[in-house]
């Protein structure tokens, strides 16, 4: 279901670009290294006499495929699929690498390229909205019995900063850092008493990052 929706929003995305921009397309592929970090919750007793209060994702390669449409000189639509091989670890009294995840991201995005549309260096940002989806981990308990975990999707947005170079060509380079904060869950923080609003309670809400360096091939046509 969420696969559809996205391709949905994908669709839409090259509706809104328009005839004008049917020639203004650039695809690109891109390879990097991601930092990721998880959350921490209350401490669960584990089978193995173990006491875990984090949940963390191990940075890893990561890869992604982007595709825009020029809606004007400077300003870009597209759809951003991402993914990270990464693994679950768990910590608290000990740590335990619980096995391999991939994260799955897929974001619309809006950027602004900067620069004349025929520039051979154009710097970009970015800022997308969409879902993180971590998929299933298989793991061995402490008893030695085989388990998996369900797989999870998230709201999450991304952002980015970087630059594209282009040669007398169509075909060019791009680098860039990515950063994509998804919402886990909200922790109440207690009770807040405004004289004008009443009480109401307070949470904190959690978020695990991915932090990507990238860079990566882009094609205009």
């Amino acid at each position: 279901m969420l696969k559809r929706s996205l391709a949905m929003a994908a669709m839409a995305v090259l509706v809104t670009a328009g005839p004008a921009a049917a020639q203004k397309v650039e695809v690109s592929g891109l390879f990097g290294w991601t930092l990721s970090d998880g959350v921490e919750s209350d401490p669960v007793l584990a089978g193995d006499g173990n006491l875990y209060d984090t949940v963390d994702l191990k940075d890893s390669a990561s890869w992604g495929l982007a595709v825009g449409f020029n809606a004007t000189d400077n300003f870009e639509v597209g759809f951003l699929f991402g993914q990270q091989m990464s693994s679950l670890e768990i910590s608290g009294t000990a740590t335990r690498e619980v096995g391999d995840v991939n994260i799955n991201t897929y974001h619309p995005y809006v950027a602004y390229n900067g620069g004349a549309p025929d520039a051979r260096v154009r710097p970009y940002f970015l800022i997308g909205f969409g879902a993180t989806n971590y998929s299933n981990v298989e793991f061995t308990r402490a008893n030695g019995q085989a388990a998996e975990t369900g797989s999870e999707t998230q709201f999450s947005t991304t952002w980015g900063v970087g630059v594209k170079v282009y040669g007398g060509s169509n075909v060019g380079f791009r680098a860039g850092i990515h950063w994509t904060p998804t919402y886990i869950k909200s922790d109440s923080e207690g009770w807040w008493c405004d004289p004008y609003w009443g009480c109401y309670t307070v949470a904190d809400a959690k978020y695990a990052n991915q932090l990507q360096f990238n860079g990566g091939v882009v094609i205009r046509f």
